[in-house]
């Protein structure tokens, strides 16, 4: 005859905010896949890929030390400050589409930035190192601090050090806002795009945006977990 023993199942309430981090990312994941998707079928008026946008803002910025480089099909855009380099997708170097033009811009807004020595650039570049430190033993520390009761103190930096990489993706905002609101400007200034390629040139921007706001608010709801977790506990 078979035994039926009795399952204790525990309900923790904080899983409610890691739920609803995971549904703002994903809802911002999707919102920009749409958008990036949508408008990489829409080819520019002025027939401009996105390497010689890229080419043309940072001529008229008079920045000459910037290369624009293209990386292998599945690589991610970004400004590289070590070596002031503007790196594109494939699609985004070689394709004249409105998305390819409106990353372009965003990329070259950061080289604007670091031309500039834009404070939150600054402040975001030195804390790449220390950060990526603390990201990698935050959690760990917490784990092991939780399994040893006398490692409490091990708990508290691994909260400080998740504390850390959730104030660097607050520092990394108004990076991402700032560097959006100049892409626009060059790519109106340039005259690089139309009028209604404007329009889907925002939407695209807004859209990458919201993806760095929902991850940090989902971070901060993590914090706020580990804190209502762990935060109390004292050691014997």
């Amino acid at each position: 005859m078979p035994y039926y023993g009795y399952y204790h199942y525990y309900y923790d309430p904080t899983y409610l905010l890691v739920i609803v981090g995971a549904i703002l990312c994903l809802g911002a994941s999707i919102w920009v896949n749409s958008a990036m998707k949508k408008y990489n079928g829409v080819q520019n008026m002025r027939g401009v890929t996105g390497a010689q946008a890229a080419e043309r803002i940072l001529m008229d910025a008079g920045i000459y030390d910037v290369r624009v480089e293209c990386l292998p099909k599945g690589g991610g855009d970004h400004y590289d400050p070590r070596t002031k380099t503007v790196r594109l997708s494939y699609e985004n170097y070689h394709y004249a589409t409105v998305t390819a033009v409106a990353v372009a811009a965003h990329e070259c807004g950061h080289a604007k930035q670091h031309q500039e020595s834009y404070a939150p650039l600054s402040i975001r570049s030195a804390m790449v190192p220390v950060v990526s430190l603390a990201e990698k033993l935050g959690l760990p520390l917490i784990i092991i601090g939780t399994i040893f009761s006398w490692s409490y103190v091990l708990v508290q930096i691994g909260i400080w050090a998740f504390l850390l990489a959730v104030l660097f993706q607050f520092v990394t905002l108004p990076v991402e806002f700032n560097a959006s609101s100049r892409a626009l400007s060059s790519l109106e200034r340039e005259g690089l795009l139309g009028t209604q390629e404007m329009g889907g040139a925002k939407k695209v921007l807004t859209a990458a945006a919201m993806t760095y706001v929902a991850a940090t608010v989902s971070s901060v709801l993590q914090l706020l977990r580990l804190v209502a977790l762990f935060g109390g506990r004292r050691r014997d």
